[in-house]
């Protein structure tokens, strides 16, 4: 499950140690997957004994946290008096799978967006974004994705596309998706054309955002002194790019050589690299954070440890 180092312009637990919070986040995610499945192969067990116990996997997969896990987790439920409801029970690994992956999505949300003492607010729609969910679930602990990041450049705040900071490069994302099996075609206007079938509609030309985040990491690098590759990708997961041989720069992937990539990225073997985290650190510190004091909150949760 790759981290979400950055999310928008929320602040980050990452923004105040990357070096130990990336290898942490790996052992907590481990350590929470070896509970949960355990839990769960105990509770088969029971029931192929015939006890007519109920197997149900209960939403505190994460409980008895560590004084780590208690920094950082949020109040998911501002209402005390209301109890979470319990998570149906999951009838193979697979589903406990997927089950846990939903957990462990929904707790990255919390702590890409609060520290200790502070806490941004978010679009609770995050919580359904599909692209966030394929970029955070389908990929490697290894990789460390900034979700559509604001950049401080000068004095301007600017919007960047996905930056996912692999052990061998930096890759910028710009997502050129729509109906499935559909063409996009390219072209040096403002506007490319979609087209499914017999209907065609023109969508705005997604290279120029390309252009200015692949611009803004190559002068964050070169002004922090990071040597790190850098590659930019449009993406049609579903359908095909016409690129018609413009904009060389581009790493175009769609149907006809998304497998291969996505293989290759997705069963790297390579670990974390000092060279991977001192590019993210980089670019972290020249990223915006808009958020609100939380002094109560981190009051009460360091009274408890």
């Amino acid at each position: 499950m790759a981290q979400l180092i950055k999310l928008r312009d929320c602040i980050s637990r990452y923004e105040t140690d990357i070096y130990h919070y990336v290898p942490e986040f790996i052992r907590l995610k481990r350590r929470q997957w070896e509970r949960a499945k355990a839990r769960w192969e105990a509770e088969r067990e029971e029931w192929d004994r015939g006890s007519g116990g109920t197997i149900e996997i209960r939403e505190d997969w994460l409980d008895q946290p560590s004084w780590w896990e208690r920094l950082f987790r949020r109040r998911a439920d501002e209402v005390a008096d209301e109890p979470p409801a319990a998570s149906p029970g999951a009838s193979t690994l697979d589903e406990l799978k997927r089950q846990f992956l939903e957990e462990m999505f929904a707790l990255q949300l919390r702590w890409a967006s609060s520290t200790v003492g502070h806490a941004s607010s978010f679009d609770e729609s995050l919580y359904r974004d599909e692209t966030l969910k394929y970029l955070l679930q389908r990929f490697p602990d290894t990789h460390l994705c900034f979700y559509r990041p604001v950049a401080i450049v000068g004095r301007a705040a600017v919007e960047l596309d996905t930056v996912v900071v692999t052990p061998t490069a930096a890759w910028c994302l710009v997502f050129a998706e729509g109906a499935r099996d559909n063409i996009i075609i390219a072209s040096t206007g403002r506007f490319w054309v979609e087209r499914a079938g017999a209907v065609e509609r023109k969508r705005v030309s997604p290279v120029a955002s390309l252009r200015r985040t692949v611009r803004v990491v190559t002068d964050i690098f070169e002004k922090e002194g990071i040597d790190w590759p850098l590659h930019p990708v449009l993406l049609n997961r579903y359908g095909y790019v016409d690129s018609g041989g413009l904009f060389p720069f581009v790493h175009y992937i769609d149907k006809r050589n998304y497998d291969e990539w996505f293989s290759r990225l997705r069963r790297s073997p390579l670990p974390l690299r000092h060279g991977q985290l001192k590019a993210a650190a980089a670019l972290l510190r020249h990223c915006a954070s808009f958020y609100d004091e939380r002094l109560a909150w981190a009051d009460s949760e360091e009274g408890g440890s």
